[in-house]
């Protein structure tokens, strides 16, 4: 397996799920350590030994319209991506920065087409093509001094009309019809990821659902866990990965419900 690293912290921030190989086999290369998130105590399933295979059975929000916030719907430009995205101090803890080396995104491809809308996000490209994208990492400042602070990535994405939709929708579908694993193909090389299952999401938004893939290193489990959220044409998808332990990592509720706070 080649480790496709969610965030290198310090000064080089790359896109993880463009450097390398995230869920790969255990063929590869690669050190294993945790760069895209500690695992920590956290509000989602942790690994327990349930099979990967069984889907979750917690809801999640979908839209209502009794109970939808007010949204124009309108598809934001990046510069209003920009001005929607957290800053450091808006959540007290975290110090919230730009993601650099964006620009190389992830090749990975599903062989099976029903996994692909899963593999888009593995690769910081969430599909349909969004009409403006803008990255953020939040760092947890308590974790100062550190080795493996705590580390949450952010996709923000602008959508026409109805893409917002058809993003989530295909994501939820993927996440049943994948539950047993899939693997894909890249630049890189083949990966392997052993499960997919739905967890608990934060009820913002209009929309809300998170989920978690597990892929391998050295025979080891990878947890990787994504959180996206949408309001009118705006998805915001969160995620972090464990490199150290088999723990599942945290995506804290209040970053989730501040950047939901935030959307037109």
């Amino acid at each position: 397996m080649r480790v496709r690293t969610t965030v290198v912290a310090a000064s080089t921030l790359v896109l993880c799920l463009a450097a390398a190989g995230c869920g790969a086999d255990d063929s590869g290369g690669g050190d294993g350590k945790a760069a895209g998130g500690k695992a920590s105590a956290s509000s989602t399933p942790a690994a327990d030994g349930t099979p990967d295979a069984t889907p979750d059975s917690t809801t999640d929000s979908t839209p209502d319209a009794a109970s939808e916030p007010s949204s124009d719907g309108k598809t934001l430009s990046e510069a209003e991506l920009t001005n929607v995205a957290l800053v450091t101090d808006e959540v007290p803890g975290y110090e919230i920065a730009p993601l650099e080396g964006t620009d190389d995104r992830g090749t990975e491809k599903a062989g099976d087409e029903a996994c692909r809308p899963i593999a888009a996000i593995i690769n910081g490209s969430p599909e349909p093509a969004p009409a403006a994208t803008v990255f953020r990492t939040a760092m947890d400042t308590t974790d100062e001094g550190d080795d493996d602070p705590t580390v949450v990535t952010e996709i923000l994405t602008s959508h026409p009309k109805g893409g917002a939709e058809e993003l989530l929708r295909s994501v939820r579908e993927a996440v049943r019809a994948c539950a047993g694993g899939f693997r894909t193909t890249s630049d890189e090389g083949p990966s392997t990821y052993t499960g997919v299952k739905k967890l608990p999401a934060a009820d913002v938004g209009q929309e809300s659902f998170a989920y978690q893939v597990t892929g391998s290193l050295e025979g080891e489990r990878v947890p990787l866990v994504f959180h996206l959220v949408r309001t009118g044409s705006t998805v915001v998808t969160f995620y972090a990965a464990n490199f150290v332990d088999e723990t599942v990592p945290e995506i804290p509720a209040k970053l989730v419900t501040a950047q939901a706070a935030n959307l037109p």
